[in-house]
């Protein structure tokens, strides 16, 4: 059975492309932001991604659609305006990932009330008519029916307001359908090694392998856009060998409890920690998700891993707003990210000083590179990226589609107890595979609730190759109980090795490297102290 998201379907539509209009490398949130918006205009676009869409920091978020409350704080109006609209453009776009959630900010100052109530009023005006609902002061007995779990001494009150809340790696997902449904090519697992150059320095494509049979191809594009998050600089590099460092790596970790820590419907929003920083704690797939740190590093990888002081700052900060205080031990997974921040001009700027806002550089190549920016803005990256290369007379002049384009699966969803909701339109679908064959129906671990089904709906539609690919980011095991996936490894490599027709040798190595890479996000003792 053929499908439009086939692989070798794809592979094979390359070699009729003599030159692509756009070229785009990587395929997080902004690079398949790109391709559903160059696509969508009729441009010829293809997207090569080295791992797999949302490998990086795209599947590693704290789960908010949202504008920043603390960019507010820190008077960045304009940021939290655009941030504000493009929220409400997407739980119109993709309304089964997005959800309206509740946040309570604690009070445990008399003042603090008047102060974010005041704060809160004016981040709902900037929402305008895509507002999610009205802040509100509630007291004492009120937040702690929301926060049952809430440390109840010193509490004079709560703020109550309403942000968004999604799936990363699931939205990336959608979009990554949906590009390939608007005429896109996307290829995962095919790493970019080259950009190819004329005599006068102009880049005229990319040379890039397939990383499953280590084939190497050259594509020629009218344009090559750079949209690698923190790997942005290795690229320019190809380009450039002496190119300047554009990008600060900031680390964000987060820790994931049982939902008894925080059983109610609501987020708590701590405004002010110890350092300055915001943490959420927040309900997600029946889990709290709890984070986030911003740490500089030197360096980024694929596979960032959390410092102890990360870890020990989240739990002491949790804690102070407890009850029923979490103990390391309750930690089902811990995930870290890295942030593409724009290099600070001195040393003076500390990193969550340093705007989120995007940052598109011109390359005299021709080579054009976005970084920066958050996921709430990928759709507004991605229009300003594409505006850009045609004011550079590089694509002909064509007007954006996304605004109003639903994205792949969207259909309203206000029943959320079953798992499955995040399909959307795709439920039936998945349905139907067990109605074939009852198997599918069963549950791959008693402690979470995805089934078999999911893994053949990945590997047939939603283009996931590895063990890695379906437990980390088609559905979210790893992120939610680390040592359940480990334990679902085996049973997902039988799947899938029976979809891709591999053999023995391939399903003892994704079992071996799956294993390996889940005791990264396991608290019991895989982490790296500094």
């Amino acid at each position: 059975m053929t499908t439009i998201f086939n692989r070798e379907q794809l592979i094979s539509t390359l070699s009729g492309v003599k030159t692509w209009d756009v070229i785009i490398i990587g395929g997080g949130a902004t690079g398949l932001g790109l391709a559903v918006d160059s696509a969508t205009r009729g441009y010829k676009t293809l997207l090569l991604e080295q791992v797999d869409y949302a490998k990086g920091t795209s599947s590693r978020s704290t789960k908010l659609v949202h504008g920043g409350v603390r960019y507010l704080a820190q008077g960045n109006i304009d940021l939290v305006r655009e941030a504000l609209h493009e929220r409400g453009l997407l739980e119109k776009n993709a309304p089964h990932l997005v959800k309206n959630q509740s946040f309570v900010i604690p009070n445990y100052r008399w003042w603090e009330g008047i102060y974010y109530t005041i704060g809160l009023k004016a981040y709902d005006f900037l929402a305008g008519k895509l507002s999610l609902g009205k802040s509100t002061h509630v007291n004492k007995s009120q937040t702690v029916e929301r926060l049952a779990t809430i440390r109840q001494k010193g509490l004079y009150g709560g703020v109550v307001y309403k942000d968004g809340q999604f799936d990363d790696s699931r939205l990336a997902i959608n979009l990554a359908q949906t590009a390939i449904e608007q005429g896109a090519t996307l290829l995962n697992h095919f790493k970019v090694t080259d950009l190819v150059q004329d005599a006068s320095g102009q880049i005229t494509g990319v040379e890039a392998k397939d990383t499953e049979t280590d084939l190497k191809h050259t594509f020629e594009a009218n344009l090559v856009i750079n949209a690698t998050g923190v790997f942005s600089d290795d690229i320019l590099k190809m380009q450039k060998a002496d190119a300047k460092k554009s990008i600060v790596p900031s680390q964000g970790v987060h820790l994931v409890f049982d939902k008894s820590f925080l059983p109610g419907d609501d987020a708590i929003m701590i405004p002010k920690t110890d350092d300055g920083r915001v943490l959420f704690a927040v309900p997600w797939h029946d889990k709290v998700l709890v984070g986030t740190t911003d740490t500089n590093l030197d360096d980024h990888s694929l596979e960032p891993q959390a410092q102890e002081q990360e870890i020990e700052f989240i739990l002491r900060t949790f804690n102070n707003y407890l009850s029923k205080p979490v103990k390391r031990s309750d930690v089902r997974s811990i995930y870290a990210g890295l942030r593409p921040l724009a290099a600070p001009k001195d040393d003076s700027e500390k990193t969550k000083e340093i705007s989120r806002s995007h940052k598109i550089i011109v390359s005299d190549s021709g080579l054009l590179t976005i970084t920066g920016g958050k996921w709430t803005t990928y759709r507004r990256m991605a229009e300003d990226t594409i505006d850009k290369a045609i004011s550079l007379k590089r694509l002909p002049k064509k007007e954006c589609q996304t605004k109003d384009l639903a994205i792949h699966g969207a259909m309203p969803t206000t029943e959320r107890d079953n798992h499955m909701y995040i399909y959307g339109t795709d439920q039936e679908a998945i349905k139907s595979l067990i109605t074939d064959d009852a198997s599918l129906g069963e549950k791959l671990h008693p402690r979470l609730p995805f089934l078999k089904a999911e893994v053949v709906w990945a590997v047939r539609y939603e283009m996931a190759r590895t063990v890695e690919d379906v437990l980390a980011r088609r559905v979210r095991a790893l992120f939610l109980d680390a040592d359940a996936a480990r334990s679902m490894a085996a049973e997902v490599a039988a799947i899938i090795a029976k979809e891709l027709h591999r053999d023995d040798a391939w399903k003892l190595q994704q079992i071996d490297q799956f294993t390996t890479l889940a005791g990264h996000y396991c608290i019991d003792g895989n982490t790296v102290s500094v």
